[in-house]
């Protein structure tokens, strides 16, 4: 069995590993904190250590920090996901599927592609948070494999783009 502090930053790794879209640091919290396996400052440094190590990928949008497992955190999980019993598992499956639309509905990307007349292919990229548009943009691409690509790399980095524009534009 992995030592406490170990265990939570597995927990972290493990939880975003079991969803396709970034999670709040309160909403990591919520879980962890409700089932009272840490406290609030462990918890922070487990997240910072994780940060620091390269094993997430973290990011502040409007007052809220989403967090992102990287390659090196998904290989690091394979190598201790046995450390983390059957038990906390469930309980973090539990969470998931009672909070999931719940989860994901707080920051909404999607992207979709479609041919013109003119031949060329149209992406469209949607990002929502909490029901309202933050941002909606159509970019015209020569090929399929562009517009593909395009849709799957707006899934992994939407808060990116968008935080680039409002940075750029803003100052």
């Amino acid at each position: 069995m992995a030592k406490p502090f170990t265990l939570y930053k597995l927990i972290i790794l493990y939880m975003l590993n079991e969803v396709d879209f970034p999670l709040t640091n309160s909403q990591i919290s919520e879980f962890i904190l409700e089932k009272e396996y840490t406290n609030y400052f462990h918890l922070q440094q487990a997240f910072s250590e994780l940060v620091d190590s390269n094993l997430l990928e973290e990011r502040t949008i409007r007052n809220s920090t989403y967090y992102y497992l990287t390659e090196l955190g998904k290989t690091t999980l394979s190598y201790f996901n046995n450390e983390i019993s059957d038990a906390i598992k469930g309980e973090i499956q539990s969470f998931l599927q009672e909070k999931g639309c719940e989860l994901k509905e707080t920051t909404v990307a999607n992207a979709d592609y479609y041919q013109s007349s003119s031949q060329d292919f149209r992406v469209r990229c949607r990002l929502k948070e909490r029901g309202t548009d933050m941002l909606d943009f159509t970019v015209t691409v020569p090929t399929k494999e562009a517009a593909e690509e395009i849709c799957r790399q707006w899934s992994r980095k939407h808060l990116e783009v968008y935080e680039y524009l409002m940075d750029t534009l803003l100052n």
